[in-house]
């Protein structure tokens, strides 16, 4: 049974209080929080997709401003729930303020190593490897042929979470190689799948399984961090909150946006509301659905007796205040409710199952995918962001293939490499000696064959869309 006492971790990797008299009175996680919005790996969201790749306007959000909500949301989450668990005696004050801190950060991180160009840039790094590990060849062997397992499941499972904790813990030179060196209950708090590459499985019906949530060679880390919070191979409960922070923040947000930009029309939500209200099977899981729609409604009343200008405008952008109030409250107290069962590791599903708002949720995501992520514009603007991934995949690979080696290497691949973060260049030598020793050898190709392509992924994960499609630009000969 997991304990908040150990779950609300506050060591960190490295210890930086030895030797010196500490007078600062932040606690750990609020000193967490300074670290994060003081880093340029905080800044670099402000260009990185959350739905409109490359999109000039001042009101479609980023992922900057998306984590920004959703650091704000989560925060909520643990106040409330926070509370109410010390109502029921599970936790103290001090530690409703420690769920708080954890959670404001934990939003402000969650989407730190996604790539560039939205979820779409995972998909293309992911298939790219799936497609090219058996093409592409070291010494006349395919790729494939040097990687165990585990390492081919990495490269072709890629995730944005598991490289958030790369990015975060290790890639973020602050110090040292322990990256931001952040608390562990934050760290372990951004885990949202406790699960190796290998391990997936997306029929089991257990949501810590979905994704991978580590890379094989973070593994120690991961076994680090688990080990002193006590969570192991189960969910921290503090990620459960930060998963229906993002949840509640994107699913309104993209309705919001998708309207701003005119192509969910005000009418056309109406109809998807209007026409989602159960009294069926099972009524109490659509409850909030007929609330959804009554909300909208009474809003757009509210806006036309009132001689709002833009009536409309006025009722989505309120409507989704109140979607996230309600969404919120629901969180909160499944939360509480399910408490057992998330400390004992045994909640499988997210904290909106078997709710009121268990369907509420679905058609928000639905309604963004299928009316706002699915329209031509953005389905075009993901192809040539594709591209743009694809022709740096296939340019930076090879390239890191014979870095490090004794084989041959043309010009263009010597310069290509320069382009790397030496910070980037530099943790990989350190952790390839730590693996394999000094100099490339047979017996240990496949673990630096690994890393180097480890390397490539951290160096195009780390891009900002402008970065991205400028230096597809520049590969491509258009100066």
């Amino acid at each position: 049974m997991m304990d908040y006492d150990k779950l609300l971790c506050m060591e960190r990797i490295r210890d930086y209080k030895k030797g010196f008299k500490n007078t600062d009175r932040r606690s750990e996680f609020e000193k967490d929080y300074h670290r994060i919005i003081g880093s340029a790996s905080f800044r670099r969201l402000q260009d990185k997709t959350q739905v409109f790749a490359l999109d000039s306007s001042d009101f479609i959000r980023t992922r900057l401003t998306h984590s920004l909500e959703v650091s704000s949301i989560a925060k909520s989450l643990g106040q409330t729930g926070g509370a109410l668990l010390k109502e029921k005696g599970i936790v103290t004050d001090e530690q409703v303020g420690y769920m708080t801190d954890i959670l404001l950060c934990a939003g402000l991180l969650h989407d730190i190593g996604n790539p560039p160009f939205g979820h779409f840039g995972e998909a293309v790094i992911r298939d790219w490897f799936r497609e090219n590990l058996d093409v592409i060849t070291y010494k006349g062997k395919p790729l494939s042929g040097y990687l165990s397992d585990v390492q081919k499941a990495d490269l072709c499972n890629f995730e944005g979470n598991a490289q958030s904790l790369r990015v975060v813990a290790k890639l973020h030179h602050l110090v040292d190689d322990n990256g931001m060196n952040l608390t562990k209950g934050l760290l372990n708090t951004i885990i949202k799948y406790p699960t190796s590459s290998v391990e997936i499985d997306k029929k089991a019906g257990d949501i810590r399984l979905k994704k991978m949530g580590y890379f094989e060679a973070d593994s120690e880390l991961f076994q680090n961090i688990t080990h002193s919070t006590g969570a192991g191979n189960s969910r921290h409960p503090l990620t459960f909150l930060l998963e229906a922070a993002d949840d509640i923040a994107y699913s309104t947000a993209d309705i919001e946006d998708g309207y701003k930009k005119g192509i969910l029309s005000f009418m056309k939500l109406w109809s998807i509301l209007e026409n989602n209200q159960y009294t069926g099977c099972e009524p109490a899981l659509y409850a909030d659905c007929e609330y959804a729609f009554d909300r909208l409604r009474t809003l757009y009343e509210r806006a036309k007796e009132h001689g709002e200008y833009d009536p409309e405008s006025y009722a989505v952008l309120n409507w989704t205040v109140s979607m996230q109030s309600r969404l919120i409250s629901v969180v909160c107290n499944s939360f509480v409710e399910h408490q057992d069962e998330i400390l004992s590791g045994d909640y499988k599903v997210d904290l909106f199952e078997g709710t009121s708002s268990h369907y509420l949720i679905r058609l928000l995501k639905e309604t963004s995918f299928t009316h706002v992520f699915q329209i031509q514009p953005i389905v075009r603007q993901e192809l040539s962001a594709g591209t743009i991934i694809k022709t740096l995949l296939d340019s930076f690979v090879p390239a890191a293939l014979v870095f490090d080696t004794d084989e041959p290497k043309s010009a263009v691949q010597n310069k290509l490499i320069r382009l790397i973060s030496p910070n980037y260049v530099n943790h990989y030598r350190k952790q390839a000696k730590a693996a394999c020793g000094e100099g490339p050898g047979a017996e240990d190709e496949g673990e630096r064959l690994y890393l180097r392509m480890i390397l490539v992924t951290d160096f195009i994960s780390g891009m900002t869309d402008s970065y991205a499609k400028a230096l597809y630009q520049e590969l491509m000969g258009q100066l």
